[in-house]
């Protein structure tokens, strides 16, 4: 009971980290992948795509296709709506981590 509570609460944080890296640069998912990593999320594909395709289908990501060394990849950016949702995710994990801190 309590992993599946904390992966809950970690989808959140991975959400606000993937709107994070796309508001400054377009990201992929493999770069996503091993950019979590170093922050000692360890995740696969079949995590991090779906998450990918619900951040685009709600409108905080936008996706377009590149041909990279003849293979297409699919790169994401932050949307207008996804700006928002970020600076309001912001503001909230701040207020937050600042009450809860020890």
């Amino acid at each position: 009971m309590e992993g599946a509570i904390i992966r809950k609460f970690l989808l959140g944080f991975i959400s606000i980290h993937i709107l994070h890296h796309a508001k400054y640069e377009s990201i992929y998912g493999v770069w996503m992948m091993d950019e979590l990593k170093h922050h000692g999320y360890s995740m696969s594909a079949g995590t991090l795509y779906p998450i990918l395709h619900s951040l685009e289908r709600d409108g905080l990501l936008a996706s377009e296709e590149r041909n990279v060394e003849g293979k297409i990849r699919k790169y994401y950016s932050i949307t207008a709506a996804g700006d928002v949702v970020l600076k309001e995710a912001r503001s909230k994990a701040y207020e937050l981590f600042r009450e809860i801190r020890e």
